[in-house]
């Protein structure tokens, strides 16, 4: 996937390990047209267009802002856990800093520390222009492959 990035996300492009499951979808994630750009374990990023993810005033959508970080910090608990783990977030916690009204988002999830069972992760949501449009920190809770 190619990548469009301002200068606080720029880096290279890191596809999906191999052994990553390739047949994982998620509806809303489709709907919201989240993609993830780069695959690196200690910096997943994803973007998602503002248009079609609106409330009522034109606004970026609180809701579809937490989609995108749980959607970035989901993949990253996974990407640490490793082949055959199984990831669900169980705390998120938001804070939106500034509004986005159009082109896309773009949300950088690093690790913050891991004592299995649990990951935590912050993520960073910036604008076409790298303003910070929200900030987040998301747990999940991990169960290793069977066996490990």
């Amino acid at each position: 996937m190619a990548a469009q990035r301002d200068a606080r996300v720029a880096g290279v492009t890191i596809e999906a390990p191999a052994w990553f499951p390739t047949d994982i979808t998620s509806a809303l994630d489709e709907k919201l047209g989240i993609e993830i750009t780069d695959w690196d374990p200690e910096r997943v990023v994803g973007r998602m267009p503002v248009q079609g993810n609106t409330q009522p005033y034109g606004l970026l959508h609180g809701g579809a802002t937490c989609s995108l970080v749980e959607a970035v910090g989901s993949y990253a608990a996974a990407l640490g856990a490793g082949p055959g783990a199984h990831v669900v977030g169980i705390e998120l916690n938001a804070s939106y800093h500034l509004p986005a009204t159009k082109g896309h988002v773009t949300a950088v999830c690093t690790p913050l520390g891991s004592e299995l069972p649990l990951a935590a992760f912050a993520i960073e949501v910036v604008d076409d222009h790298g303003q910070v449009t929200a900030s987040a920190r998301l747990t999940c809770m991990v169960r290793p492959a069977r066996g490990a």
